[in-house]
């Protein structure tokens, strides 16, 4: 499957926006960020370094592996869904990533509109690419 990864891409001030409720992830060396089939825990956000993407069927071929875009948001449609996550993340050493947990997550969504339709738009650029690798896959 072939994916587009700016469809994981938010705009910058949404990433603003979400980085002030975030924390910062410890990346001293490689981490895992999640698992595909972990439940979800949170919202991770890329800000730099270097960071893959992989999809794994379930008899462990890959189905995808992509790098990520600087900005991207990891783990929405988990997050969301209340279903665990469809990809796994790892990031570099050195990478910068910040974590949004799923409580404050939730309190973000209802509380400030702006930020919860760009969480939208996101989650809608995703889908739109996901279907779009489908028909050209």
């Amino acid at each position: 499957m072939k994916m587009d990864a700016a469809a994981f891409v938010a705009d910058p001030e949404l990433v603003q926006a979400l980085k002030e409720h975030s924390t910062p992830v410890a990346c001293e060396q490689e981490r895992v960020l999640f698992n595909q089939g972990d439940s979800p825990d949170g919202l991770y956000i890329f800000h730099k370094g270097k960071l893959r993407l992989v999809m794994r069927s379930q008899l462990g071929d890959t189905l995808m592996d992509m790098a990520a875009i600087e900005g991207s948001l990891l783990g929405l449609p988990g997050l969301i869904g209340g279903t665990p996550y469809s990809l796994s993340a790892c990031a570099e050493k050195g990478s910068e990533v910040s974590y949004v947990g799923r409580e404050e997550f939730a309190k973000i969504m209802l509380s400030q509109p702006p930020i919860a339709v760009g969480i939208l738009r996101v989650l809608a650029a995703e889908v739109r690419t996901a279907r779009m690798a489908l028909v050209e896959g």
